[in-house]
């Protein structure tokens, strides 16, 4: 008897002892997050959003809320710790609450998105093509960068331009970086629309800008990797693959990480370029981050790769299609959407082996990158937006 009140007053007394921390506001479980890129500094991710406790990848997530919608685009939406922003065809970007999908707001800019948008507390930078060139020769500005409010989507500055920007638009320190069609790299003012530098490669970006340690890293259609001075646009080093070079760099340390459309891996020293190693894969590569030490890539081969920050494959894992978009990343996991399948997958980063799976109901014809707000996780399919939340629990 004496035993048995012994066991019943201790569990008692851890019962009352976890239900104080849960009342002061102490999390019992590790913080599983996803780092903020919202200033685009590491090169390991393309969201700018963190995961919550309750949110993990592997767990079963079901359809919170939907955004139906038939045009939707291979642009990846912006995000901040509250709202998504939607770019659809026509030059449309809607406002979206993450939580329930309620409409905030819809801005119509006409001609149609070039660039994945990016957004910061003070409103959302949207890139877009006004136009073709006038058929006689005559040199017509064809390229514009706004930045829209967050609260109403009205216009608070516009930048024309002579070409239209591609790829992705990249925040940093209240600078907006991209590269345009027209060969130039640009850096903007966030506050004004200001062109504080641009540099005149040449060639055609239609790449995502990655800010590091004072550079700026970004791809080339003729198949170079630049790294420019993040203060003055110059040209520190290139380096020369023999593919388009279209996703974000991963960074490491003194390395850079990048892939090429010549199906190569390539590790690059962030200093002068030089070349450390390169892998192979079976086709294009796109998709390159950063998992803790190691680097995760995606390839258009179906297969997904993790090598050693010295180049030695740890694992290799095949998908049921082809991988052009990001992954979204955890601690533990990371969400793939290959085209063609029907559901986003989720590996374990561990060892490769797949734990979930999000059902979209449709085959997967987008490169859009899924994202996460808080604890949604946010897919783009050719019908709108699916928001994954995890089942609510019953008191």
């Amino acid at each position: 008897m004496l035993i048995f009140k012994q066991n019943q007053y201790r569990r008692f007394a851890i019962v009352s002892t976890l239900a104080c921390f849960i009342l002061l506001g102490f999390s019992i479980g590790p913080s599983i997050e996803i780092p903020s890129s919202s200033a685009q500094t590491n090169g390991n991710h393309t969201t700018n959003t963190k995961l919550g406790d309750r949110a993990v990848l592997s767990q079963p997530m079901t359809v919170g809320w939907r955004y139906d919608s038939s045009q939707t685009l291979n642009l990846t939406p912006a995000s901040d710790e509250e709202r998504l922003y939607l770019p659809l065809a026509g030059g449309i970007i809607v406002s979206l609450g993450a939580d329930k999908g309620q409409l905030n707001w819809r801005s119509d800019m006409g001609g149609e998105l070039s660039a994945s948008p990016v957004a910061d507390d003070h409103g959302v930078y949207v890139a877009s093509e006004t136009g073709k060139p006038e058929s006689d020769g005559a040199r017509r500005a064809t390229g514009a960068l706004r930045s829209l409010g967050r609260e109403g989507g009205v216009t608070q500055w516009m930048r024309t331009l002579a070409m239209p920007l591609r790829g992705s638009l990249t925040l940093s320190k209240g600078v907006l970086f991209g590269g345009g069609s027209d060969g130039k790299a640009y850096a903007f003012d966030s506050n004004s629309g200001a062109v504080r530098w641009f540099y005149d490669y040449g060639q055609p970006f239609s790449g995502h800008p990655i800010v590091s340690d004072g550079r700026v890293y970004i791809g080339s259609e003729d198949g170079n990797l630049l790294a420019l001075d993040e203060q003055t646009g110059k040209l520190q080093w290139h380096y020369r693959t023999k593919g388009p070079v279209r996703g974000p760099v991963a960074t490491w340390q003194t390395a850079v990480y990048f892939g090429s459309g010549d199906g190569y891996v390539y590790a690059v020293s962030a200093d002068s370029g030089r070349l450390l190693w390169r892998k192979r894969t079976g086709a294009g590569v796109q998709a390159v981050v950063r998992a803790g030490e190691e680097v995760l890539v995606a390839s258009l081969d179906n297969f997904v790769y993790k090598f050693s920050s010295a180049g030695a494959r740890l694992w290799k894992r095949q998908l049921p299609g082809r991988i052009s978009s990001q992954p979204l990343l955890t601690n533990t996991d990371a969400l793939f959407m290959p085209l063609t399948s029907s559901a986003g997958v989720v590996l374990g980063l561990r060892d490769g082996r797949p734990v979930n799976s999000l059902p979209v109901g449709l085959e997967i014809t987008s490169s859009s990158s899924p994202i996460a707000v808080g604890s949604v996780v946010l897919l783009t399919t050719q019908q709108g937006l699916l928001a994954f939340t995890q089942p609510r629990e019953t008191p």
